[in-house]
């Protein structure tokens, strides 16, 4: 409940270019997803976990950083899926990740948007890779929200290996950012920048069932 409050005032709070993003990309993944119910293949839900580290923590008081230990997070989503031997396999995702900094811990909630090509390679056992969009919805360090995140908007790439039976399917992949993503908020001290890296590394591991 928490989460879905957050969405909405950060929603609320961007307007112009970043909005108009935004539903775009919904429309763009319902669309395809509406004609993907009429064909074989067809849509799913999948959720599942994220074995997560986000980037470096700066500290400008002297410049010393941290690296981030891994957590557990959690997905839930939506996908869609045309093809057979090679298939096209977008995505909507809602996530959740932590990462723990000594004593502090940074937590983010964003929607994923995978775009999938995979091939099988062996029986049930596939291969896949494609980029991923990224939109961040709620960021908070040591309890603070953090509002300065230099992109709200970015791309990673996904790749795994993934088993399907018949309706259900399992996947492990791995996801990494392509690019620095830096959130800047005010020091223990209250007047020094700090700067922390919210670019994802995480393996994730989902369930998967076509409806």
């Amino acid at each position: 409940m928490k989460s879905l409050q957050n969405f909405h005032k950060h929603f609320k709070s961007y307007g112009g270019v970043s909005t108009n993003l935004f539903l775009l990309l919904i429309i763009a993944f319902a669309i395809p997803m509406t004609s993907m119910a009429q064909t074989q293949q067809g849509v799913g839900i999948k959720g599942g976990l994220n074995y997560n580290a986000n980037g470096d923590y700066f500290e400008s008081i002297n410049d010393n950083y941290r690296n981030p230990d891994r957590n557990v997070g959690y997905h839930i989503g939506l996908f869609g899926k045309i093809g057979d031997d090679i298939y096209f396999r977008p995505e909507v995702v809602f996530t959740s990740t932590k990462s723990d900094y000594d004593d502090d811990s940074f937590e983010m909630q964003k929607l994923d948007a995978p775009l999938m090509v995979g091939v099988k390679v062996l029986g049930p056992l596939s291969v896949f890779g494609g980029p991923s969009l990224q939109y961040i919805l709620d960021t908070e360090f040591d309890g603070i929200a953090i509002d300065n995140v230099e992109e709200d908007f970015s791309v990673g790439l996904n790749f795994g290996i993934g088993l399907n039976f018949k309706k259900l399917g399992i996947d492990l992949r791995y996801e990494r950012g392509f690019s620095e993503n830096e959130a800047t908020f005010l020091g223990n001290n209250g007047a020094n920048v700090d700067r922390l890296d919210t670019r994802p590394d995480q393996l994730i591991l989902s369930l998967s069932l076509l409806l």
